[in-house]
């Protein structure tokens, strides 16, 4: 179990992010168009996982407009949005946010797979059943090479180190 807070007051989550170096959990979440999206879809790619609690917040659409941004330029590498919003939600922010560089996808449907496997399930307090922040950079052989869980829910992630990561 990991430690992070909302607003001051800590939460707890399921469990801990993967370790670096580890091979990252698959996954099956759902895309805007219902479809699904799985780690093996993105295999010889670089990835990083933005997982938040909902894009309805400011922070969360905040990440999402700068990771859209900084994805446009870099090469062989997949940004991968996590919440447990409905596909619609995200369908609907995008369009009007006009982001187009990145995946937004839904663990709504996982049975708390993906929140378990990857340790950011809030566990307690006002968000429980939903992500933490965090961030979790998968090499091209699906490898973990950089992970955060962000210490305040309701502060952004480091992008700098994420994307030094690459």
């Amino acid at each position: 179990m990991a430690k992070t807070a909302l607003k001051g007051t800590e939460v707890n989550t399921i469990g801990d992010l993967p370790e670096v170096g580890s091979s990252a959990p698959d996954f099956n979440l759902v895309n805007k168009d219902l479809s699904e999206l799985n780690l093996s879809d993105l295999k010889g790619q670089k990835v990083i996982l933005n997982i938040y609690p909902s894009v309805d917040t400011g922070t969360c659409a905040m990440s999402t407009v700068r990771f859209n941004k900084e994805a446009s330029d870099l090469p062989k590498t997949k940004i991968v949005c996590v919440s447990k919003d409905l596909p619609f939600a995200f369908g609907r922010y995008c369009e009007a946010e006009g982001i187009k560089n990145l995946e937004t996808v839904s663990n709504f449907r996982d049975g708390d797979g993906f929140g378990k496997a990857y340790g950011v399930e809030i566990i307690d307090g006002p968000l429980k059943g939903l992500n933490a922040r965090a961030i979790v950079v998968i090499d091209e052989e699906g490898k973990v090479i950089y992970t955060e869980l962000v210490p305040e829910i309701v502060n952004e992630p480091d992008y700098e180190s994420a994307l030094a990561a690459l």
